[in-house]
This record gives C-alpha cells, sequence and structure tokens, in this order.
C-alpha cells in the first residue's frame, strides 16, 4: 500500500436505474459509446488514469485538481451539446464530484480512504450536469476558473465528520429540445421541411474526427462518405447525400431538427479515432421521431481492418433497421472494395482536393490518385477519380490540350469500368466523359447501370438531368432534378443552373431567372449564370437589363467565348444553343459583343 496526495473525480449517470429499467441493453450500448468516443480520450488528453468502474459510476485519479476539473468541464460541456434535441426521459447526464485529498493507494492500483469518500459524496449532491468541488479542490483552481462559482456553504456530507464547504460549477442549463440557433447561416441555411418518405429514410452525419490532429479530417470524412455510399446502394433505403448531411458538420443543431429538414427518420452519427496502425470507430443510429438510439457499436481494430469495419457497420445498420434486402441490394453489399490502407488514404485526399472544384484542387487530386494508382494498379476508383479530373480539364479548358484531355478521360474512365463493372464511379466518370463526347445515348446508358448499381445516388441523378437537357429532354429533367433534390436538400449550386438550363429550353424564361438568381446568391461569380440570365431577358424583351448580365459575365471571364460554349457544349439539336445565342441577339448585343475563338 502507498499513501498519495491527489485529486480525485468521481462521476456517474443521473437517474441511471430509471434509464436501464426502460431499456437496459439501449442504455448500455450508449454509455459504452460515450466512454469510447468522448469521456476515455478526454481523461487521457487531461493525464487521468480511470481507477475502476461501478456500472454507471467512475473513479478517475489526476496528477491535479486543474487537469481534473478542466476534465470535468470538457465532458460536462460535450454532454450539453450531445444532449441537445434529446428528450429529457432519453438524456445521459452526468454529475461530478472532485476533491484533493489524501488516499491509499492498493497493490492492485485501487484507491482507498477518505479522499475518495468525499469525492464520492461530493457527486452524490452535485446537480445535473453540475461539478461539486471541497473547499480544498477549489483553492487549486479558483484564479483560473471562467465559469461561474456557486458557494453552497457548509454541507453535512454523508459519514464525514465535519461538514464541508463546497462550490458547484454549472457548465449551463440543458438547453431545450428546438435551441435557438440555426445550423448555418445563409446557403447552408435549414430549408423548409420535407416529406419523409414511405420507406425507410436515414442521414448520416460527417463523423467526428477524435485524432487530435486536424489534418485526419479526410480520414473521418471518407468513411463517412465511404458508409453513405454503402448504404445508397440499397433500394428498399431512401439515404440522403453528403452534401447535404455534410451541412450540420461541426455545428450545434438538434437531431430532430435535422432530420426535419432533410426529410428522414433516422440519423447515423459518430467518430473515428486513427493513431498509428490502430482504428476506433464508434457510432449511434438515433430515431428522430423520439431521440431515442435504436444501435450503438465500437470498433476497435488495426487500420488494415478499416475495410472490415465498414462493411460491419453497414450491416449492423440494415439489422437495426430491419430492412428486407433484396438479392440485388444483398450482391451489392457482398461486393469487394480496396484491401490496400495506403492506397485508401491517398484516395481519400484526392477526393477531398477535387471537391474544392479548381485548378489546382484538380491537379492534387489527379497526382494523389495517380499514386494511389501505383500502389494498386487495379483500383478501380482511382482510375475513375483520374478520368473525373482530365474530363475537368476539358470542361474549363484548364489544360493546353483540352480535347486530348477529353480522349484521355474517355480511355481511363473505359478502363475504370473494366476494372470494376459493379462499382458505381466507374459508370459515372464513364457516363460524364460519353456526355461531354457528344454520346448521349452511352452516357445515358452508363448513368441508368451506375444507378441499378447505388439507386440513392444524387450525383447521378444530376449528371442524368444534364444529359436529359443536351439530349432534348428538358420536362424529364426536371423530373430528375426534384428526385435529386430529394435525396439532397442542400444541393450544391450548380444545380440551379441546371434548373435555369430546363425551364429556358421549355421557353419558360422567368422561371429560369428565379433559378439564376438562387445560384447567384450562393455564387455571384458564375459566369456561365450571367450568360444564361443575359438570354433571358432577351427574351422577355428586357434588353438593358440583359445588356447589365452580360456585362458582368464579361467582368468575371474576359474570355469568355459564346463560339466556345457551342463547340463545347454537347446539344444533339443546335437550335437548342442557338436559342441562347438569339436572346442576346434580341438584346441588341452584336456578334462582335458575344465574342469569338
Amino acid at each position: 500500500m502507498t499513501r498519495k496526495l491527489v485529486a480525485i473525480l468521481i462521476a456517474d449517470v443521473v437517474g441511471y436505474s430509471r434509464l436501464a429499467g426502460a431499456d437496459e441493453d439501449r442504455i448500455l450500448a450508449r454509455l459504452r459509446t460515450l466512454r469510447s468516443d468522448l469521456v476515455d480520450p478526454t481523461i487521457a488528453v487531461h493525464n487521468g488514469r480511470v481507477v475502476k468502474r461501478t456500472g454507471d459510476g467512475s473513479l478517475i485519479e489526476f496528477r491535479s485538481v486543474v487537469d481534473a476539473v478542466r476534465c470535468a468541464i470538457e465532458v460536462q460541456t460535450a454532454m450539453i451539446e450531445r444532449n441537445v434535441g434529446v428528450s429529457p426521459e432519453h438524456r445521459i447526464e452526468f454529475r461530478v464530484g472532485i476533491h484533493l485529498g489524501d488516499v491509499v493507494e492498493e497493490s492492485d492500483g485501487d484507491l482507498m480512504g477518505d479522499g475518495v469518500n468525499i469525492a464520492a459524496r461530493l457527486e452524490g449532491i452535485a446537480k445535473p450536469g453540475a461539478i461539486c468541488l471541497s473547499e480544498d479542490a477549489y483553492r487549486q483552481v479558483r484564479a483560473r476558473l471562467d465559469l461561474a462559482v456557486t458557494d453552497l456553504g457548509q454541507i453535512p456530507l454523508k459519514n464525514i465528520a465535519e461538514p464541508m464547504r463546497v462550490y458547484s460549477l454549472q457548465i449551463g442549463a440543458v438547453p431545450p429540445p428546438n435551441p435557438a440557433r440555426q445550423a448555418q447561416p445563409d446557403a447552408t441555411k435549414m430549408p423548409s421541411a420535407a416529406a419523409v418518405p414511405d420507406k425507410p429514410s436515414i442521414a448520416v452525419l460527417a463523423f467526428n474526427n477524435m485524432s487530435g490532429d486536424a489534418e485526419q479530417e479526410y480520414f473521418s470524412d471518407g468513411i463517412s462518405e465511404d458508409i453513405i455510399t454503402d448504404l445508397s446502394k440499397l433500394s428498399e433505403l431512401h439515404v440522403i447525400a453528403r452534401n447535404s448531411s455534410f451541412v450540420y458538420k461541426n455545428v450545434t443543431a438538434s437531431v430532430p431538427e435535422m432530420a426535419k429538414a432533410l426529410g428522414v427518420r433516422y440519423v447515423l452519427e459518430g467518430s473515428v479515432r486513427k493513431a498509428g496502425n490502430r482504428v476506433r470507430v464508434t457510432a449511434q443510429l438515433i430515431d428522430a421521431s423520439n431521440g431515442g438510439h435504436i444501435w450503438a457499436s465500437r470498433f476497435d481494430r488495426d487500420l488494415t481492418d478499416i475495410f472490415a469495419v465498414q462493411d460491419e457497420l453497414t450491416q449492423e445498420i440494415v439489422a437495426a433497421l430491419k430492412l428486407n434486402l433484396t438479392h440485388g441490394d444483398q450482391d451489392r453489399l457482398a461486393q469487394g472494395r480496396a484491401l490496400n490502407v495506403d492506397a485508401y488514404e491517398l484516395l481519400l485526399r484526392g477526393r477531398e482536393q477535387a471537391s474544392a472544384h479548381t485548378r489546382t484542387g484538380n491537379r492534387a487530386a489527379r497526382s494523389l490518385a495517380a499514386d494511389a494508382l501505383a500502389i494498386d494498379p487495379q483500383y478501380a476508383a482511382a482510375q475513375a477519380l483520374i478520368s473525373f479530373t482530365h474530363v475537368l480539364d476539358y470542361v474549363n479548358a484548364w489544360s493546353t490540350d483540352p480535347e486530348g484531355s477529353l480522349r484521355i478521360g474517355m480511355d481511363l474512365a473505359q478502363q475504370a469500368v473494366e476494372m470494376a463493372e459493379e462499382q458505381p464511379n466507374g459508370r459515372f466518370a464513364l457516363g460524364m466523359a460519353c456526355m461531354w463526347n457528344r454520346e448521349l445515348d452511352r452516357a445515358r446508358a452508363e448513368v441508368q447501370q451506375g444507378l441499378a448499381l447505388q439507386p440513392n445516388s444524387a450525383e447521378l441523378l444530376i449528371l442524368m438531368a444534364h444529359i436529359q437537357i443536351f439530349s432534348g429532354d428538358p420536362a424529364g429533367a426536371l423530373e430528375t432534378l426534384d428526385a435529386s433534390m430529394r435525396l439532397d436538400p442542400h444541393h450544391p449550386e450548380i444545380l440551379f443552373q441546371f434548373l435555369a438550363d430546363a425551364h429556358f429550353s421549355l421557353g419558360e424564361y422567368e422561371q429560369a431567372i428565379a433559378a439564376i438568381e438562387q445560384r447567384l446568391q450562393q455564387n455571384s461569380q458564375s459566369e456561365t449564370a450571367y450568360a444564361l440570365l443575359a438570354s433571358c431577358y432577351g427574351h422577355l424583351g428586357r434588353p438593358e437589363e440583359s445588356r447589365q448580365a452580360w456585362e458582368k459575365a464579361l467582368r468575371i471571364n474576359p474570355d469568355f467565348s459564346v463560339e466556345r460554349r457551342r463547340r463545347v457544349l454537347p446539344f444533339r439539336n443546335p437550335e437548342d444553343f442557338n436559342k441562347r445565342v438569339e436572346g442576346l441577339r434580341k438584346a441588341g448585343l452584336t456578334v462582335q459583343n458575344l465574342g469569338q475563338c
């Protein structure tokens, strides 16, 4: 036995017996997730040692009171955020007692003595979400606290000889189910409530990066995106696109509020901790209709097992939702995935770079994907990403030989499909390359095959709508875009351009203007939006507004050329493009004004 002076923290769950009585398995799963995802990592960061756990309670030793209090504040603050939108009867709330005192350490590491007893009594009188400090503990931190402290005075504690002066830190009142704060302003403002579909519906939020390194954000984002992709393969499930579910990354919003805006019943949230050759993934599935947790799990594996973790996690979600999978769904879930972790990490970095939609990001994405392909020459996803970057070079004139870039993109996309015919990303790349190569029927066929592999892909639906516009089917494009928006309520601003294009082709110029204005609210630097806006005003007999819009297009891009657009845009019927030029001519803009190259 060893006697020593230490800071002791004791915590337990408020009303644990009531929670366990209602659903013991669920509360245990949630508590395990909280410990692995939040509590244990925070203890480690603040140099704490978990001495023992007793059901819902914990006895933790710290080298200083400062460490103990900082740890408690961090956990309690995080719990306030996690309880936003959760009904009171389902909330997990901790109460904490901290004391600086003399203890006896047993040979097995257990602690005993008055120091432990006092901390336990302080925990017992703490309010939900609060931290109670003895006077000895408070004296160590009073000059370091920015929080309001309540002096509770001298309080008699059970089995403690003399009353003790106690101080309480209330981190914050538990927020109401409907917080005042919206998710994000402006472009990411929550849309109106979306109708929940008849079949099971789910949104996968961006998993939290718990690695302590912001540079690892790409990895946690990539895991989340791959889970979305896997679930999107299931025809019996309505899955919200990454673009919309990631809107809620790093913001405080209640689960019911997010679910209502996205039009889903279920929300999956979790975290990823990557350290060395180990990875920990935690996840919990929440029923937004009542805030209850349906399922929670934790996976501690070698990094090389990350693909097995994704497979198991998907299967457990399917089981928790009691989905009746078709044979096609089962086959799609059984398909293999990349096995080389180094190649996979390079691909995740490449995808992150490509999402910037810039010349620099495009080149970086291509380089990273090429490095992944060098490690695994049969990595179809990397091949598809390289193809995508070459096609973007053609569309945006980012290369010195745009036509050559398109040919390379076509060849690489075909190779990606041949490498893995069952992978939708190869079909997307080939469909996009075929569209820009004016092979519209082939492009449509590739996208249809991609949608058969991934029915919930908003990206494939947007590509299909683009193909329909160029093929002379704007009414069909509007229906397809509507389906895409149901999967992606926070859809990218480019979708407004496609809406405008479809309405323009139908001669619905006012509707086209409304869509363009929505795009310009999010992206005021789009010359293509202003060019189409100028044509709309020309057709409506508003020449001054047309000229103003055209001037803005040229200010944004002085090299903007109608003739290059004519060569590049793959309209099946030349009259569909001529209609855009005619609107400009009606506004009095001459051929010289329109530019040639």
